[in-house]
């Protein structure tokens, strides 16, 4: 089984993130919290598609899954 280690938090100012990734936090479970401030939950859809992090100013972007040769990317 490969462990993979959880990426930095907060590296970037702007994610894109689609329907399987909800609900969403910021932090995502994908990054390590120690380094972080305490996780969040936005709340994207009733933003209109994109959320603001109170405590780090991250943007969170919906983006809609399209068909890619008949399988959803």
């Amino acid at each position: 089984m490969t462990t993979s280690q959880p990426s930095q938090a907060n590296a970037q100012q702007r994610y894109e993130v689609h329907r399987g990734d909800l609900p969403l936090s910021c932090p995502s479970p994908s990054m390590a919290l120690w380094n972080s401030h305490p996780r969040v939950y936005l709340p994207i859809e009733a933003e209109g598609g994109t959320s603001t992090c109170p405590y780090c100013g991250a943007v969170y972007v919906l983006v809609e899954s399209r068909l890619v040769d008949g399988a959803l990317d």
